[in-house]
């Protein structure tokens, strides 16, 4: 069913609404989330090596994710974490430990000759660094991970948003990834609708999470 463009808050209720009411956990949420936007990236750019850039809440749980599952699809995949990994918390913990007991490869970048190193390989890459709930300037690796990534020749495809723009206002938090595609999930955000961050967004895909119609209907 098609959903009206949603604000930070009205994701998070959607969120809240599934969980609590629905039963439906938040690794589930992001189990459906991330299955559904590897298998995007996999049609998007269905060959090359792909580079998973990852922070700290759930957007880096859905990297994660969308990395188990590029793996299953014989994708050369590896996760670049440019914080330190016992500093997460909740699903994107246990996704972290899922994708570790995996073996897949999480590299550790904790300076900026080590991100351009790993980003300037890739020819793909995925950005997991934050989510619709970032506000502020970037800073720190944050900063350094998306210049350096908008300096690659790489297809660059931001999850659900792209670091450094504010889902609602379309505000440049100091430098955003610039996306040629952006797979956003259960519908587009606010700051999609404003012509001046189409070159920010690139293409957008839409993908669902499983909440059910009588959640998403309300914001129908």
């Amino acid at each position: 069913m098609e959903i009206r463009p949603l604000s930070r808050d009205e994701v998070r209720q959607i969120d809240n609404v599934a969980i609590e009411q629905y039963g439906i956990t938040g690794l589930m949420l992001m189990e459906n989330a991330g299955s559904g936007a590897a298998r995007l990236v996999n049609e998007i750019a269905p060959a090359g090596k792909v580079a998973i850039l990852c922070g700290k809440g759930n957007n880096a749980g859905d990297g994660y994710v969308i990395a188990r599952h590029m793996e299953l699809l014989d994708r050369e995949v590896k996760l670049i974490s440019i914080v330190d990994t016992e500093s997460l918390t909740g699903d994107a913990k246990a996704n972290f430990q899922i994708a570790d007991r995996s073996k897949l490869p999480i590299i550790a970048a904790a300076d900026r000759v080590r991100l351009a190193q790993e980003l300037t390989s890739a020819d793909i890459i995925v950005d997991c660094l934050l989510g619709t709930g970032a506000t502020g300037s970037l800073r720190g690796l944050f900063a350094d991970a998306v210049a350096i990534a908008n300096q690659t020749d790489a297809i660059r495809i931001a999850i659900d948003v792209p670091t450094g723009i504010d889902c609602d206002t379309g505000q440049i938090m100091g430098e955003a990834f610039c996306a040629h595609e952006t797979i956003t999930f259960v519908a587009h955000k606010l700051a999609m609708q404003i012509p001046e961050c189409h070159q920010t967004f690139g293409r957008i895909h839409v993908v669902g999470i499983g909440a059910s119609k009588t959640i998403l209907q309300r914001f129908a």
